[in-house]
C-alpha cells in the first residue's frame, strides 16, 4: 500500500509547522504543548510531531521545564537573510544620506532590540556621525527604537530625539511598515540639530521606499 502523504495533507502539515513557529516566536516565555495544541486547534498527538521534524531541523528546542522555544535553525536563516534585506536597503540610504548630510541606517528588530543592519555616511560631509552596523540599543531609547514602538501602535511618522543613544547626537526615524515578518525603521543620525519637519519627510520617504523594494 502507497503510505506516501497527498499534497493536500502534505500542504497541511507545512502550514500547521509554520503557524506553530510563528506562535513560538511571538510567546516571549515559550509554550507548552498543550498550549500550542489549543491555539492551533488539533491535537496534542499532532503537534508532537510537528514538534519532532521541526526540532530534527534546529528550529525549535525545549528549555528545562519542556516549554516549546525558538532554536538555532531559525536564527541562522535569519542571519542569512540580513544581507539580502540589507542590499534592498541601500539604493533608498544613499539617497538619504546624500540629501541629508546625515548617517542613514535600517534598524530591524531582534531580540527585542534594535540592531542596525545597513548603515551609509554621506560622502561629502567633512563630518558625520560614524554609526556601526550590528549596533545595539533598547526599542526604548533612540529615533530608531521609537519609530519602530510607533510603527507597532500604527503610527507612521517620524519620531525625533536628542541625545538618547549618544551625547550631542541627533536622531529622526520613521517606521518601515508592510513588509510580512519585518519590523523596522530608516533614520538618520546627526551631530547637528536636525529640521524635523523637512528630514522627517524625506525619513519617511525613505522608510517607504525600503518597505516597496523589501516587500
Amino acid at each position: 500500500m502507497d503510505t506516501a502523504a497527498r499534497p493536500g495533507e502534505t500542504a497541511q502539515t507545512l502550514d500547521r509547522g509554520l503557524r506553530l513557529l510563528h506562535l513560538v516566536a511571538d510567546a516571549p516565555g515559550g509554550l507548552t504543548v498543550t498550549e500550542a495544541a489549543q491555539r492551533l486547534g488539533i491535537g496534542r498527538a499532532a503537534v508532537y510531531r510537528l514538534v519532532g521534524a521541526l526540532t530534527g531541523h534546529g528550529m525549535l528546542r525545549r528549555d528545562g521545564e519542556g516549554r516549546l522555544r525558538i532554536g538555532m535553525g531559525v536564527l541562522h536563516l535569519a542571519r542569512r537573510a540580513q544581507p539580502l534585506l540589507a542590499e534592498g536597503a541601500l539604493p533608498a540610504l544613499r539617497r538619504l544620506a546624500e540629501r541629508t548630510g546625515a548617517t542613514a541606517h535600517l534598524t530591524v528588530v531582534e531580540g527585542g532590540e534594535g540592531v542596525a543592519l545597513a548603515v551609509v555616511e554621506p560622502s561629502w560631509t567633512a563630518f558625520h556621525v560614524a554609526y556601526r552596523t550590528g549596533s545595539r540599543h533598547p526599542l526604548e531609547r533612540g529615533a530608531a527604537g521609537r519609530a519602530v514602538l510607533a510603527g507597532r501602535a500604527g503610527e507612521s511618522g517620524p519620531v525625533s530625539t536628542s541625545g538618547e543613544l549618544q551625547s550631542g547626537a541627533y536622531g529622526v526615524a520613521a517606521p518601515v511598515l508592510g513588509v510580512p515578518g519585518l519590523e523596522g525603521s530608516v533614520g538618520v543620525v546627526s551631530l547637528t540639530p536636525l529640521d524635523v519637519t523637512e528630514v522627517g519627510a524625506q525619513v519617511t520617504a525613505a522608510a517607504e521606499a525600503v518597505a516597496a523594494a523589501l516587500s
